[in-house]
């Protein structure tokens, strides 16, 4: 048997595996455009209903809808922020005058109430404009419901100290710890200032200096609240002689025009002692940040002002309240 038709067999054979290989490469290559080809007419298509969902009636009818119920809130909060304080004003009125401790309190827990209200219309308003436009846009109950119940999810997650701010100011504002108007030291945040605004979520403190400290109510874990708005001090200077003591009060005419005292320095009293000496008690008044000036800058002045001969001893500083004294009298039990 000749081996020439086993060879021609194997070319044969050859050649049908090469041209299946070629036939599969056509037929994958047809499928591969048609695939992309489907995948672009997709991506067409999708946009294609965006583009046609933007310029129907119904999604204009919603944009305006949308465009009215913003305009409506806002038209009603700025008529809220306009007479919702002017309501509590009336409710809370001033006295003439307004000089006593009692009228002041009122005046600033009206200040607070103020400041409260608007806030809490501030977060109201914006949850209700913002379920109108999901309303709006989301006809279908059940999508919307499903999305809300999966934002609560998320919100429940992240805005835990959001909500743990909310209850730490309604306890402030329950309990009074301070009031808009009040000088307070904040110990976890290191600032010190008159709080200017007390919201829902953050308390806004105004330091000496300009600054705006705002404070989130949670982190709040201890307030030292200053109740007359000043440090108050009271320096005991005793001195040898009179021209010591004339000098001394010389130099507190001197001081009365620095702006950063409170009240500035003056005489309280004048009396000889037994050793012959020129006793003068001084008052003045600071922001409690601001102690440096008196304890530091004032006492300095008196000492270069009396001299080293003048001075009989050290000026005694003293951090005293003249109404926290009345009311510890008043817990004082009287002699029988």
């Amino acid at each position: 048997m000749s081996r020439y038709p086993l060879i021609i067999l194997v070319q044969q054979t050859r050649g049908g595996e090469t041209t299946s290989l070629v036939q599969q490469a056509k037929n994958t290559g047809g499928q591969l455009g048609e695939s992309t080809g489907n995948v672009f007419e997709n991506v067409a298509t999708f946009f294609g209903n965006i583009l046609a969902y933007l310029v129907s009636i119904e999604f204009i009818g919603n944009l305006v809808a949308t465009v009215v119920v913003v305009g409506l809130a806002i038209l009603f909060y700025k008529l809220s922020m306009r007479f919702v304080p002017r309501i509590l004003r009336w409710h809370l009125p001033e006295a003439e005058g307004g000089t006593t401790y009692r009228d002041r309190v009122r005046i600033q827990r009206r200040d607070t109430a103020v400041t409260l209200v608007r806030q809490i219309l501030r977060y109201v308003t914006f949850a209700i404009v913002a379920l109108f436009i999901v309303s709006i846009f989301l006809r279908n109950a059940l999508p919307t419901v499903a999305g809300a119940s999966i934002l609560a999810a998320v919100l429940g997650f992240s805005a835990q100290s959001f909500f743990r701010d909310i209850i730490a100011g309604f306890f402030i504002l329950f309990e009074g710890q301070y009031n808009v108007g009040d000088f307070i030291w904040v110990e976890s945040a290191k600032a010190a200032g008159i709080v200017e605004e007390f919201g829902l979520r953050t308390t806004t403190l105004r330091t000496p200096s300009g600054e705006h400290v705002y404070i989130a109510n949670g982190s709040i874990t201890s307030v030292t609240k200053y109740g007359s708005g000043q440090q108050s001090y009271t320096i005991d200077v005793q001195l040898k002689n009179d021209e010591a003591a004339d000098r001394v009060i010389e130099e507190l005419e001197e001081q009365r025009g620095l702006e950063l005292y409170l009240t500035s320095p003056q005489l309280m009293n004048r009396e000889e002692t037994s050793e012959g000496n020129i006793r003068l008690q001084l008052f003045a008044g600071v922001l409690p940040s601001t102690g440096w000036l008196v304890e530091e800058n004032l006492i300095e002045c008196i000492k270069a002002a009396a001299g080293e001969d003048g001075l009989a001893a050290e000026p005694l500083v003293y951090k005293v309240d003249r109404q926290s004294v009345r009311r510890l009298r008043n817990f004082m039990p009287s002699d029988q």
